[in-house]
């Protein structure tokens, strides 16, 4: 009778079609994440250099980066210095033992973690699943709004009053940055930060600014202002 018995394994961990960047630089390695976490339920992209990665980060929303640690940016990244922490999504480091004396300290409780080399797949998907479950609760589920500028973060869209604004990626996260911190001024620096995930200089940010300026302000009144020698500022101007 005990020989019918079988043991029941647990179901391994799967997504539900979150988006996922792969950043490796190792073709067999990223063939086998990208593979893997695509079979469970994942949108997956891929980068195959630190430089990439960090163009892609800035360019696209991600649910999740897995950045192999031996690559370039993986310490500033996790310390927050080429995108601020609330901006970035969770990280999931694949470090060797050797490099964790100086990858850990840095992680802090920022929605990172780390899983050691050589990759176990069962691994990765759990601490996977354990990230994308901590980063959950803390998405708005409010819309993004000031008066009649509106929002759509998930579809990555925006509108003033019924007219739809045909923003670039660089745009639609210059107007929501300057959104979230409304009324309030924000250096060139701050926004490059936000925008780029590094400095490109005055002229780059003028003129996304201006970009963006003549595409939101067809209407009265006026939203997005400059502060000479301080910053911008999205709000309305009597205040």
């Amino acid at each position: 009778m005990y020989g019918n018995l079988i043991e029941q394994k647990p179901s391994p961990p799967r997504g539900d079609g979150q988006h996922l960047l792969v950043v490796v630089d190792d073709p067999r390695e990223t063939e086998l994440l990208a593979t893997t976490l695509g079979l469970a339920g994942y949108r997956v992209g891929t980068a195959g250099s630190g430089a990439e990665g960090m163009a892609r980060v800035a360019q696209h929303r991600f649910d999740l980066v897995v950045w192999d640690a031996g690559l370039p940016n993986a310490d500033a990244l996790a310390r927050g210095r080429r995108m601020a922490p609330a901006d970035r999504p969770p990280l999931l480091f694949l470090a060797t033992c050797d490099s964790l004396q100086t990858l850990v300290p840095e992680l802090g409780p920022e929605r990172a973690d780390y899983v050691t080399k050589p990759l176990r797949i069962a691994e990765v998907l759990v601490r996977v699943q354990v990230l994308l479950g901590d980063s959950r609760p803390a998405r708005r589920t409010d819309v993004p709004c000031y008066g009649d500028l509106l929002l759509d973060d998930a579809a990555c869209r925006a509108r003033r009053g019924p007219r739809p604004l045909d923003l670039t990626p660089a745009e639609y996260r210059l107007l929501r940055h300057l959104l979230a911190n409304a009324e309030h001024v924000l250096s060139k620096e701050q926004i490059c930060r936000y925008v780029w995930g590094d400095f490109r200089g005055d002229q780059a940010i003028e003129k996304l600014v201006s970009r963006l300026r003549r595409k939101v302000d067809q209407e009265e009144p006026a939203l997005i202002h400059t502060r000479r020698g301080f910053g911008y500022w999205l709000g309305c101007a009597d205040r």
